[in-house]
């Protein structure tokens, strides 16, 4: 991999995004910040980083996307390389928010935003970003908010953590054909609140129990209602509430 790292940016996405329209860029090529000044979240919402503190990344992949209808399969990749690289440091209660935000019991750790580009030749190109709170102490007005440093009382290194999830990405890419099955259940069993009645709210402010019992194939929450139907929900149609 490639490693570009820069000292203050508006976006790492928008960055990796500008160059790799204007050059040929490396698979898995990496640009990092210490500072982001416009760090974007899911849908436009906006992410707050302390400068230096933690790890923000952007991951040019390609080679691994060919249908438009598949492109959630990226998310459950990004996904379980990071909970995979969490575990080994020992953070307690993993989680995955649906779709991809990251969970240390109820404190959201870490955000995943991946864009994707289809180009002339129908091949689809993808910029990950991914935020991780790893060394920020300070959530000020962000209760639901912590990091690896504040959830076990230690310092980490941010490269060596970032290397990790790389890695990791790479190498369950590479096994993703053979083993996407597999890979698409433990992102399920790995789901925040998974099996367990939940409050949620949709997009027209009506408040209702259920509980979540999976993904569909693209990438839609699916949750059983209460008069035992399951009900499938896209991004910003439903919200947890917790």
């Amino acid at each position: 991999m490639k490693l570009i790292k820069l000292d203050a940016i508006d976006s790492t996405n928008d960055f990796l995004k500008g160059i790799s329209n204007k050059q040929e860029v490396q698979n898995f090529t990496v640009v990092t910040a210490e500072n982001q000044m416009k760090g974007k979240g899911q849908m436009g919402s906006k992410w707050d980083s302390e400068s230096g503190k933690n790890l923000i990344m952007s991951v040019l992949v390609k080679g691994f996307l060919f249908d438009n209808e598949a492109v959630f399969d990226l998310n459950i990749v990004i996904s379980l390389a990071v909970i995979r690289v969490l575990k080994k440091y020992n953070i307690p209660e993993l989680s995955i928010k649906w779709p991809n935000d990251i969970m240390s019991a109820n404190k959201k750790i870490g955000g995943i935003l991946i864009e994707n580009s289809i180009k002339g030749d129908g091949t689809i190109t993808s910029i990950v970003g991914l935020g991780l709170n790893v060394n920020q102490a300070d959530f000020q007005n962000l209760p639901r908010a912590s990091s690896l440093a504040l959830i076990c009382n230690t310092t980490f290194d941010k490269e060596e953590i970032l290397f990790t999830i790389v890695s990791e990405m790479e190498e369950i890419i590479t096994d993703y054909a053979s083993k996407s099955s597999v890979l698409w259940e433990e992102y399920v069993s790995e789901l925040f609140r998974i099996g367990i009645p939940t409050a949620f709210t949709d997009e027209n402010q009506n408040n209702f129990m259920g509980i979540i019992k999976g993904v569909s194939n693209i990438g839609k929450l699916q949750i059983l209602l209460e008069d035992d139907s399951v009900c499938e929900y896209n991004l910003k149609e439903v919200q947890m509430l917790y």
